[in-house]
């Protein structure tokens, strides 16, 4: 498995398109932790998921409806949530924005 090992994130790393209105960024990563920004075009929608990773999600820009544990909340530029693992939790863009989200351990499924 590579991993991303530079020490410095300089923010010109290529975008993935993952359709829909929304790409990632990866800041890095190894085995142990994640840091990967995800950009939405207003109304595109992150479904509803669940996986086995922590994660803690930083609203960057923009507004969002975020729905985590079946309990959903507005959330704009400088909120964020937690995610516990298995717990399902998802998003809908209202206002073009990003979302930087951490994942512990790595999230393996997003490496190609």
């Amino acid at each position: 498995m590579n991993f991303k090992k530079e020490a410095f994130f300089d923010g010109n790393s290529d975008w993935e398109d993952l359709g829909a209105g929304v790409s990632r960024q990866f800041v890095g990563y190894n085995s142990q932790i994640m840091m990967v920004i995800v950009k939405f075009e207003k109304d595109a929608v992150g479904a509803l998921h669940q996986h086995f990773h922590s994660q803690i999600t930083y609203v960057a820009s923009g507004s969002f409806e975020v729905t985590v544990d079946g309990e959903t909340r507005l959330l704009e530029a400088g909120d964020g949530f937690f995610a516990q693992p298995n717990i399902f939790h998802g998003v809908k863009c209202l206002e073009e924005g990003k979302l930087i989200d951490a994942f512990a351990p790595f999230r393996e499924d997003f490496i190609k």
